[in-house]
Order: structure tokens, then C-alpha cells, then sequence
């Protein structure tokens, strides 16, 4: 009876609060779910969510059963819930060894407009923020071995920003939350960058990667503000100290020559991007600079999936990377043959 009670006031808190109720939100109410371990679970660090609830199963599924009957009781609406990873292959996360249904029903208030229905549903069903790490020890990627001062603590191992491939975006740091807020609206791609400070035993979030182009767009609207101003002169000031002028300048002439019908801007943008000191990509390997042809289109290839295609909104809205890949495949490949006439 007295978990019973537990359940019902705090449910019925939450419903007031929020007007909907969610088994997490439930659990973390209760002190079952702590923030830490919560997050362990949305990045896929743990095999299912029961690993870390500071409770029996039994008393979890008894506490899901009083909020079914409380819910039914109170004539709530039943709302099943996507629950994507906050990793790049954005996998279902597991609750237990069941098919966690329980734990994926949310209940929603009576007397919502369609409207206000249509956006908690929306809302609550949306993928989780991609999160990328600052470094703070030694590590070396999964996939190829570099390094970096950013990583994605995916599942099968650390991956730097360009196995990632994120290597694209550009690092917009805290402090400016309209800035941040209008780039990330504008961005098709876009992850979270934090850093876990040990004296406080927790991550601070230190900024966001976005695409250049959204984060141009977000600082043209903010123009009003002198500081943006003489903040995107300070970053361009920095990334010209990293131009390899000459280098990016044969890569683009490279690109063109086995590439002819790629515009000669596009050329020189893609250069640029993949000829830039310490970006870790595909113009800074041995290959890369020696204008090997694979490195080359490799270069090609990772332009035309960012810019032409639908693959950054397909990780952004959760699809596995490999997946998505194979989506665009077709896409790119009759890009590239009407580049090479």
C-alpha cells in the first residue's frame, strides 16, 4: 500500500507538471533512477536499463502496474514511445530482457488539443542529442587508430570526428544561448560537446558542433550583437593559421583534373575542408598528401554524401550509420559519374 500511494502522488505530480507521465520520469522521482546512471543507459553504456535501477525487478514491475491502474483510473491516454541511443547508430534501448512495453507507455492528460497532443508526442519521441567527448587522457580510435582532442564514446569503441563523420561541423562554444539555440535550429546535423570535470564529479557541456554554413546563418541573425562580429573575425583569424595553401591548392587542381565536371568553387571548398592542419582528415594522411586518387575521391565521396544528399537528417533522425550509407549510396555513385565527364 505504500508504494502504491508513492506512485499515485507522484504520478499525479508529474501529470500536473507536465501533463503527461513517463515510467523514467516516475523512477527518477523516486529516487530509483539517479541522473548518472540514466545517462549511462541513453548512450548505450549498459545492456538494459534494469542494470542500473536502484530497485528489484519486482518492485519495478509492481510499480508499472500501479501506474497502469492509476492511469486507467484517471482515463489517461496511452502513448507508446519511441526510446532511440544517444550513439550514432541510434539502436532501440533496452529496458530488460522483455519487450519493455510498460516502460514505453507514456500517459497523456485528458482535454489536450490535437495540437498540444500531437507536440508532446513528437517531442518525447525524438532522437537524443549526439554527444562527442573532449578528451581528457590518451586514447586512439576504434576504427583507425588516430587521435584527437574529440571523440564519440560509441559502444564498439572511442571514434574520432571523422570515422564519426562529423569531422564536417564546427565547434560553437557555450556561453551564447541564442546563438546556440538559432545554429542548432539551422543545422541538419548537430552534437553536443562536454567534458567531465573531475573536480565536480560531472560533464559541463562546453558547446555544440553544427554544420559552418547554419552557424554563419545564426551569427547573420545576431549581427546586431558587436561581439558575434568580432567573434566569427576571431575564427576565421584562427582557421587561416590552419590553411595549407599550397597543398589544398594542388588537391583542388587534382579533384578537377579527375573530376572535370565538379565547379572549380566546389573543388576548392572540398580542398579546403580536407587540406586543413590537424582536422585528422583525408588530405592530411601520407596518402592524402601525396594526391593519391583514392584519398582523393574519398574526399570526393564524404563532400557529396554532407552536401547532397539526405544523410546528415538521417543520423540526426536516428538511422545507423551504415544503414544510411547504404541509403545514399545509389545517389552518390551517379553524382560522382556526372562529376567524372
Amino acid at each position: 500500500m505504500k508504494l502504491e500511494n508513492r506512485v499515485r502522488t507522484t504520478a499525479a505530480a508529474l501529470l500536473a507538471k507536465r501533463k503527461f507521465v513517463a515510467p523514467l520520469d516516475l523512477f527518477t522521482t523516486l529516487g530509483w533512477l539517479p541522473d548518472k546512471q540514466l545517462d549511462r543507459w541513453r548512450r548505450g553504456q549498459v545492456d538494459h536499463l534494469g542494470v542500473v535501477l536502484a530497485v528489484t525487478p519486482d518492485k519495478a514491475r509492481e510499480a508499472l502496474d500501479v501506474l497502469r491502474r492509476w492511469a486507467e483510473s484517471e482515463g489517461l491516454a496511452a502513448t507508446e514511445v519511441d526510446y532511440p541511443a544517444a550513439t550514432l547508430d541510434r539502436r532501440p534501448l533496452r529496458f530488460d530482457t522483455g519487450p519493455g512495453t510498460a516502460y514505453r507507455t507514456h500517459w497523456m492528460a485528458v482535454g489536450l488539443s490535437d495540437a498540444r497532443r500531437k507536440s508532446l508526442v513528437e517531442r518525447q519521441n525524438k532522437a537524443p542529442d549526439l554527444v562527442v567527448d573532449v578528451a581528457t587522457a590518451d586514447w586512439s580510435c576504434a576504427e583507425c587508430r588516430g587521435t584527437g582532442d574529440l571523440f564519440v564514446d560509441d559502444p564498439g569503441g572511442p571514434l574520432c570526428l571523422v570515422c564519426a563523420d562529423l569531422d564536417h561541423l564546427v565547434l560553437l562554444a557555450a556561453g551564447d544561448a541564442t546563438l546556440t539555440r538559432r545554429a542548432k535550429k539551422a543545422s541538419g546535423l548537430s552534437a553536443v560537446v562536454r567534458r567531465f570535470e573531475k573536480s565536480r564529479k560531472r560533464y559541463q557541456r562546453k558547446g555544440i558542433l553544427v554544420e559552418e554554413t547554419a552557424l554563419e546563418e545564426a551569427e547573420d541573425s545576431c549581427l546586431a550583437d558587436e561581439d558575434v562580429r568580432l567573434r566569427r573575425r576571431e575564427r576565421d583569424r584562427e582557421r587561416r593559421v590552419d590553411w595549407d595553401v599550397d597543398f589544398q591548392a594542388a588537391l583542388a587542381a587534382e579533384i578537377l583534373r579527375l573530376f572535370p565536371g565538379c565547379p572549380a568553387d566546389r573543388a576548392e571548398a572540398i580542398a579546403l575542408h580536407a587540406g586543413t592542419r590537424g582536422s585528422g582528415r583525408v588530405g592530411r594522411s601520407a596518402a592524402g598528401r601525396a594526391l593519391d586518387e583514392r584519398k582523393t575521391t574519398l574526399a570526393v565521396i564524404a563532400s557529396l554524401r554532407h552536401e547532397d544528399t539526405d544523410y546528415d537528417r538521417m543520423l540526426m533522425s536516428g538511422v545507423d550509420r551504415a544503414v544510411a550509407r547504404d541509403r545514399i549510396r545509389a545517389d552518390v555513385d551517379r553524382l560522382l559519374e556526372d562529376w567524372r565527364r
